[in-house]
Formats: C-alpha cells, structure tokens, sequence
C-alpha cells in the first residue's frame, strides 16, 4: 500500500480547479497527464458524482473505474470500484480551499495494489510519488492558469 499527502498552491481559483477536476469530456485527456483518451469512457454522471474509467498506457496500460463525488463543498472524492491494477477502495482525495485570489490544493492519495503491476507500481510510488505527483498537479494548474476564461 503507498498513501502519498502533499500540498499545492496555485492562481486558479478554487471552483475552476473542481470544474476542471470534474470535467470528463475528451478535454480531460488533454489536461490530466495520467488519462489517455483511449482509456476514458464515462458511465453516469450526476449534479455532484461521476462514474468513469480512465487510466494511461504507463506500465503496460493501468485503467480504474472510479466514483468521483463532489458533494461536499470544496472536496473531491475519487475511489476506485474496479481496476486492473488497484483494489476497490483505493482513493485520491482533494481538498481545496481559497487562497488569496487563487487556491491551496491538498491531496491525499491511497493505492492499494491487487496485482503484481499493483505491487511494482507502489514500490515506484513510494520511492517518487509525491515529487512525481506533485510535479504533476503542478503542470495541470499551469494549463488551467494559461487558459484563464
């Protein structure tokens, strides 16, 4: 198991990193670097939850079935139903929060491996997860940041 915790703070205001965290049309493969378009396909979708598989071809192609909730103001809750990788109930969670005229994002992640990719994947989390997750979410609030509406 790896659980990874780490902050970000950015310019973009709090509702449009949610709105871009929740956004799951084929623009979410353009800005989240761990979604390949070829493994996004959405289920259902409600005012403040979504069910949605997607994943990347790292690894030899890592795929989850996630349920996201957004029903708690500033919160994302996003845990895995199915996955080729990962046990149900393994989670990424995103607390945001007003920062100044933009937003500190706190994210804790919680992967549990079901499969030997599972195991060598959370050896390489351990090992770099949080600079390489980080480094990511960092990139993510750049785009959102270039592409202010």
């Amino acid at each position: 198991m790896a659980r990874i915790n780490f902050e970000v703070s950015s310019g973009v205001p709090p509702e449009r990193f949610i709105q871009a965290l929740t956004d799951f049309s084929p623009a979410r493969a353009e800005l989240w670097p761990n979604v390949d378009a070829q493994h996004l396909q959405m289920h259902e979708v409600g005012d403040d939850w979504a069910d949605v598989t997607e994943g990347s071809s790292f690894a030899g192609g890592v795929w989850e079935r996630n349920r996201y909730d957004w029903s708690e103001p500033g919160t994302v809750r996003v845990e895995t139903v199915e996955s080729n990788t990962w046990k149900p109930g393994s989670s990424w969670l995103y607390r945001v929060e007003p920062a100044g005229t933009g937003s500190r994002i706190r994210v804790s992640v919680d992967r549990r491996p079901s499969t030997l990719k599972g195991r060598l994947v959370v050896v390489l989390l351990a090992l770099f997860g949080r600079r390489v997750l980080r480094a990511d979410l960092q990139r993510v609030l750049s785009k959102l940041d270039e592409h202010r509406s």
